[in-house]
């Protein structure tokens, strides 16, 4: 919202919860009100793949759906981003589903921690929408290792299967490293919650065993596990900056415009960390 009042633009961006069984009725919902796009958060990432009309390569790609935009056909009979149009829209009108994620967290990796994923060992714990393009992200930087933990262990294989079959070199396992690694990656939601548990498992993997901790978790700002990292002197960063970069991927997917990132960063931190600060 800050950044479309940046630029003059009458738009508005709203939350609203959806259970998975209505995501569909509320996709199809947003089509025939004509919004100009979505974003969707756990758990709908997967399920888009199936429901939107059209993916784009970075959705095809990394496997989840995080964006979507609706578009109609020009008078040239190619589709446009629904903002092309000065008039209302009587034919059909189709939704696109892209990932802005990827380039999200590899981002924020970079600026956040000052961390060179070429060559790199990551344990990444969470295997989900999220979590999946996480790991294929980090195949594609050329990580050297890459460790996949899960609740549910057919998850975290069949991410490592894919990763095997797409970038050989890498190597990936299902399980707690023996020895350090360069990263821990949390894509669980453990943490969202006050009373959460950690999601890392200490008797398996101690932080003390790693030199940089990254939650995707941005509110609150410093959950357990981020907390329990800094005392263990690791460098420590929350999702923000991924938030900020998917999130300004996205506004330029919509609006066709360039993202304006200071306003963009400087709204979200204002919005996280004072509403921590009241909420105390």
């Amino acid at each position: 919202n800050a950044a479309f009042a940046a630029l003059g633009l009458n738009w508005r961006y709203l939350a609203f919860e959806v259970r998975p069984d209505d995501l569909r009725a509320a996709i199809a919902g947003a089509r025939a009100m004509q919004f100009s796009g979505l974003n969707l958060t756990v758990p709908h990432k997967l399920l888009a793949m199936q429901i939107v009309d059209e993916l784009d390569v970075s959705a095809k790609t990394w496997g989840a759906v995080n964006t979507v935009r609706f578009e109609a056909r020009d008078t040239g009979g190619q589709w446009q981003p629904l903002h092309h149009f000065s008039e209302p829209i009587s034919g059909e009108v189709r939704s696109q589903g892209f990932n802005t994620d990827s380039d999200g967290v590899a981002r924020s990796l970079r600026e956040d921690l000052a961390l060179e994923l070429g060559g790199a060992k990551v344990l990444l714990l969470g295997t989900g929408g999220a979590g999946q393009v996480a790991a294929l992200r980090l195949a594609v930087e050329n990580v050297s290792e890459l460790f996949l933990i899960d609740f549910v262990s057919a998850k975290a294989e069949a991410v490592a299967q894919e990763i095997r079959k797409r970038h050989p070199r890498v190597k990936v396992a299902v399980g707690f490293p023996k020895g350090p690694v360069d990263l821990l990656l949390n894509a669980t939601p453990l943490g969202l919650k006050p009373g959460d548990p950690s999601p890392l498992d200490e008797k398996q993997f101690s932080l003390r065993q790693t030199h940089a901790v990254y939650d995707m978790i941005y509110n609150p700002p410093e959950t357990a596990l981020l907390k329990a990292a800094k005392a263990a002197g690791c460098r420590a960063s929350n999702g923000l900056g991924m938030l900020l970069h998917q999130g300004a991927k996205a506004f330029e997917i919509w609006t066709g415009q360039p993202a304006p990132l200071d306003v963009m960063r400087r709204a979200l931190e204002a919005e996280v960390y004072q509403s921590t600060v009241h909420s105390r």
